[in-house]
């Protein structure tokens, strides 16, 4: 039977300082369940594989840069199919919800777990919870088959629907119990995730056998651990078309400025990928990396020296960055969305209002600027062929992982090895740029934009690049700073 008391973290340590970091698992709270053989042996997609199941003691390192007198460290879980399952195929009821915010390949994401429970392990009873978490208990669902999905792949969206908030953790497992479900596969991301934790645990608590599984989702690529989140390549890739044209409207004029908001609530990645990968970014600013606007050394004093140097320049700002400069409303002070994010001012218009205020009054240069905010045609186009592939090996491992007895984890790429995470690890922290990490200073050499750290705040960055958010005042002008706020479990 189930516990009352919360799971606490499963860890497995081995010599020379070799830490597992084990996922839950049926069994830990429902002894002596029948184990069944895996029905890959005889699948014919399989019967060329050499090694058709992963070996029990199979993990991935969280670091692989290590010295030679390094303890071995922390490991996941490898993902794939083993060679017992705990679930039979007819007795397989599974539902599929994605929550939250658009990103490229979740119908790619869906189709893959619908297919994989097909034709793996034979299973036809998969269910869609259609609007998110709120779908459990509103009664909203679809019968998902191979034939249905087929073609979902090649739109953006999810055919699922999706939506914020709605996170009430009994309903939704009274839904689960009712309904008779026993795999659950939650697409979304960390505040997703925090709340599939909560079902997890509830579900554990009421002794039932459910798996329940996560697959990452966050076009911001903010979810720690992994590589990287699905849909985060095509986001980059999509990136560019508006910092091309934001060039093109720069060149074409005398003092041209194109200023291009992207993605970036938190972390600033989908900016700074798509700087390095475009070349023609003069200027890139991110939530992670403070910057100020007045002074020798300022954002205007750069974009003074670049024209005057290059007679046109482009802006990449991600919606997080300057917030702290941004004049706040009384209509959006310290307010939230449903998921618990606070709701940002346009920075974008921001910036690009006060660039022409400020060039306007000092009649220095007559500037032409122009603004570009693709963020919703990015986020809802299909994703592109490396972010299917990626999505296809995400689906499959987590479909794995389930069969096997595997519940309360999400599945993920570490260092190029799909693996099985706790959720603890995934919603513990946010990814952030490390402004100190090569990466950033690739990005400099690149735009050779000025850093606006003064020593101090880059002597404050080392000491804490496992949390590389700035704070206080670290320059004699107003520096931006970055709060990551906590997302309030029954916002999810």
């Amino acid at each position: 039977m189930g516990s009352n008391v919360d799971s606490k973290p499963k860890l497995v340590s081995g010599t020379a300082g070799y830490v597992l970091q084990d996922v839950p698992h049926l069994s830990d709270y429902l002894p002596n369940l029948p184990t069944y053989t895996n029905p890959l042996q005889v699948n014919p997609a399989y019967s060329v594989v050499k090694q058709y199941f992963v070996h029990v003691d199979d993990s991935v390192p969280e670091r692989i840069t290590v010295n030679s007198d390094s303890p071995r460290g922390v490991h996941f879980r490898r993902a794939g199919p083993r060679q017992r399952v705990y679930f039979e195929a007819d007795e397989v009821h599974a539902a599929i919800v994605t929550c939250g915010g658009l990103c490229p390949g979740l119908n790619t994401v869906i189709r893959e777990l619908v297919c994989s429970l097909y034709h793996m392990y034979g299973v036809k009873k998969v269910l869609g919870i259609n609007g998110g978490y709120k779908g459990f208990y509103a009664r909203n669902t679809i019968n998902l088959t191979p034939k249905n999905v087929n073609d979902i792949h090649k739109r953006g969206g999810t055919v699922l629907g999706t939506s914020r908030g709605g996170h009430v953790t009994s309903k939704i497992v009274d839904s689960i119990q009712d309904r008779g479900i026993n795999q659950v596969y939650i697409i979304g991301g960390d505040g997703t995730q925090r709340g599939a934790s909560a079902i997890f645990e509830e579900v554990r608590r009421r002794g039932l056998k459910v798996a329940v599984v996560g697959v990452p989702k966050t076009i911001d690529n903010d979810i720690p651990v992994i590589d990287k989140s699905f849909g985060f390549d095509t986001a980059v890739e999509e990136a560019q078309r508006a910092i091309n044209a934001a060039h093109v409207e720069a060149g074409s004029v005398e003092n041209g400025i194109g200023v291009v908001k992207l993605m970036g609530r938190y972390s600033g990645f989908i900016a700074m990928y798509a700087t390095l990968a475009s070349r023609d970014v003069d200027c890139c600013l991110i939530p992670e990396s403070p910057f100020y606007l007045e002074g020798p050394g300022g954002l205007y004093d750069y974009i003074e020296k670049t024209l005057k140097e290059n007679g046109h320049m482009v802006i990449v700002i991600a919606e997080g960055a300057g917030q702290e400069l941004v004049s706040e409303s009384i209509q959006s002070k310290n307010k939230q969305d449903e998921s618990g994010n606070k709701l940002l001012q346009d920075v974008g218009l921001w910036i690009s209002q006060n660039i022409k205020d400020h060039f306007a009054k000092e009649k220095t240069l007559a500037i032409t600027l122009k603004y570009i905010d693709p963020t919703y045609m990015i986020r809802a186009i299909p994703s592109n062929a490396s972010d299917n592939v990626y999505c296809t090996l995400l689906a499959q491992s987590a479909v794995h992982g389930a069969m096997a007895g595997y519940t309360g984890y999400t599945s993920g790429l570490v260092h190029g090895r799909q693996t099985y995470i706790p959720f603890y690890r995934i919603t513990e922290r946010q990814n952030n740029v490390v402004i100190t990490d090569r990466m950033w200073a690739r990005l400099l050499s690149s735009t050779n934009q000025p850093s606006f750290l003064g020593s101090k705040c880059v002597d404050e960055e080392k000491k804490e690049e496992e949390e590389p958010i700035l704070d206080g005042n670290c320059s004699d002008e107003t520096l931006v700073t970055k709060q990551i706020n906590s997302i309030n479990l029954n916002a999810l």
